[in-house]
């Protein structure tokens, strides 16, 4: 099960720094979404997470889940979600500016420079 997860983060991160060199603004949104869904995976399986434990000790009982990770995650996916809301409206604001989705300085003309 480890290397599956392992697995997953790689190719998850892998992916996202992908899609972050990219030309157009769309697959670096998407790269960025990708590797904060591989940051999360990650700091959910760094809980060691046990199954049909309670997340409070209980008295009698086995062990129990932590649930610092649990909320880490739960916050990091709020905090994504607005992060790419924010990043979603740059990149539309961008497109209706420049007529353009690239992200680099090679698809500008010398009059789009000139002007700025």
């Amino acid at each position: 099960m480890e290397l599956l997860v392992a697995l997953a983060v790689g190719l998850m991160t892998a992916t996202g720094v992908y899609l972050l060199l990219r030309k157009r603004s769309f697959p670096v949104i998407l790269g960025t979404m990708m590797l904060t869904y591989a940051v999360n995976l990650f700091l959910f399986s760094m809980g060691r997470l046990a199954v049909n434990r309670p997340p409070v000790i209980q008295v009698g009982g086995n062990g129990y889940t932590d649930p610092v990770p649990q909320a880490l995650v739960l916050t990091a996916i709020v905090i994504s979600f607005g992060t790419t809301a924010v990043i979603v409206t740059l990149a539309l604001r961008a497109f209706l500016e420049a007529a353009t989705d690239r992200v680099d300085l090679a698809g500008t003309t010398e009059k789009d420079s000139a002007e700025s």
